[in-house]
């Protein structure tokens, strides 16, 4: 199962819909958050030059985006497959 890693801020509720998907597929995550700023929120541009907002989840190697990516991804059956490596 390849690492999951999600960057998050105190009050987004898009956050929490994300890590409640994530938790309902059984599958254990990383969570840093980024409301303060820091060296996390620096890695998370780094990773993901464009994103600006919250959540940003990456799956192995691949930056799924946000929490309506991750339900797209849900809901056309592929994040099973991505979450499997």
């Amino acid at each position: 199962m390849p690492t999951i890693d999600i960057y998050t801020k105190f009050t987004c509720p898009f956050c929490v819909r994300a890590k409640r998907l994530l938790s309902q597929k059984g599958v254990e995550f990383n969570e840093f958050d980024i409301s303060m700023g820091g060296p996390k929120r620096d890695e998370m541009v780094a990773r993901a030059p464009q994103a600006r907002t919250v959540p940003q989840i990456f799956i192995g190697d691949t930056h799924v985006g946000g929490s309506d990516e991750l339900a797209a991804l849900e809901a056309s059956g592929k994040l099973d497959a991505l979450l499997a490596g």
